[in-house]
């Protein structure tokens, strides 16, 4: 049954990457001033020359970078028009069953490849390896939909409270205790969490682990693990929801949260708004995760608040593809698209579209284009 429902989730959402894929071509080949302005890549970011490569290849995963990738495609296609590139937002965990399971060329994940994943998809790559690339850093925020409550300050076991259901009301005192200034009214707390398995929920839930203390019981989980809550699918649908019921607060890519406003989070004994910057620093703070190699480019983040200016509820996602591929063909256009997002030039394309992320470090970069040359 996992199978055939994965293979009907994979159908569905190449039709809907194929659609949204027109609209990209579209966009690049029109040339409007924008895709102009942002869009002139050189020969050696996109990795090849102008029209040498042709073919499609597929993509799947993470609704957080939808924005990024559309930027992407669009001005990757003035470099080289004969490829076009599919991304389809299904969700990080889709994105990565579907790689496994050999459905698409690439992946989008908002939470890196456990080791068991690791291990599957090192055999789907014909058993050479990975490259598992930290391509957009984005802040997490906590959105809210709290009429006249334009400034809000919220420690790590506030949130945790309030998402966990300890805390169930806007006017409570431990909230208001953050907030001498606000008009905090008497109305009820409608937390909104992800339904689909999600990097968001993984991020978010990790840095409640790491930093609210007893205030939060659950382990980091992909699956919202609260049971009874209001929630909705992808980053769209909770952030649809939290618009639309007053007292609403949900957790989501902080570029996408619309008109909503968000939380400013406790970092050592102040609150701090989301920047990208202040997310990116985290990155830059961070050790390597324990299984990561000149490949597998994997953070062990530090979420606790410790890092001076350091916004905690960060998203590091990663694009995952193979070393190597049967087809000489997508090797190609996989390394020459991977290259032009990981360049100076496509890290900031992406920021002028809004995307929310924050352009990797030049040291960053350096070992992620490292890891894009073992692709052949």
């Amino acid at each position: 049954m996992k199978i055939a429902r994965t293979h009907t989730v994979a159908t569905v959402a190449l039709a809907g990457a194929l659609a949204l894929t027109l609209s990209a071509c579209q966009s690049g080949d029109s040339e409007s001033d924008s895709t102009t302005d942002s869009g002139s890549a050189t020969t050696s970011e996109s990795g090849a020359s102008q029209g040498d490569l042709s073919g499609t290849i597929n993509g799947s995963g993470a609704s957080s970078q939808s924005n990024a990738q559309q930027a992407w495609r669009d001005n990757f296609a003035s470099v080289q028009s004969g490829v076009t590139i599919n991304y389809e937002a299904t969700g990080s965990g889709t994105g990565r069953e579907q790689f496994i399971g050999g459905q698409v060329d690439f992946a989008g994940s908002d939470a890196a490849l456990s080791s068991d994943e690791l291990t599957s998809a090192t055999n789907t790559c014909g058993g050479v390896g990975v490259v598992e690339l930290p391509v957009y850093i984005s802040p997490i925020a906590v959105a809210y939909n709290l009429p006249g409550v334009d400034d809000l300050n919220l420690s790590a076991e506030n949130v945790a409270d309030i998402f966990s259901g300890a805390v169930t009301n806007w006017s409570d005192d431990s909230i208001a205790a953050n907030n001498p200034d606000a008009d905090l009214p008497d109305l009820a707390i409608i937390p909104v969490n992800r339904a689909d398995k999600s990097g968001t929920t993984e991020n978010f839930t990790q840095y409640l682990a790491d930093a609210a203390g007893d205030a939060w019981s659950y382990d980091p989980a992909e699956v919202w693990p609260v049971d009874g809550t209001q929630s909705a699918e992808k980053t769209s649908g909770v952030v649809q929801l939290t618009q639309s019921v007053e007292g609403a607060v949900t957790y989501a890519d902080a570029s996408q949260i619309g008109s909503l406003s968000h939380a400013n989070i406790e970092v050592d004994g102040s609150f701090l708004a989301y920047s990208p910057e202040a997310a990116a620093a985290i990155v830059d703070g961070s050790p390597a995760a324990a299984d990561a190699s000149d490949t597998v480019l994997t953070f062990d983040l530090v979420r606790d608040g410790s890092i001076a200016d350091a916004y905690p509820i960060v998203m590091v996602s990663y694009l995952i593809g193979c070393q190597s591929y049967d087809d000489a063909a997508t090797a190609a256009n996989v390394k020459a698209y991977f290259s032009y997002i990981a360049s100076a030039e496509g890290q900031q394309v992406a920021t002028d579209a809004g995307a929310g992320n924050a352009p990797i470090s030049d040291d960053l970069r350096a070992k992620v284009e490292a890891a894009i040359e073992t692709i052949g």
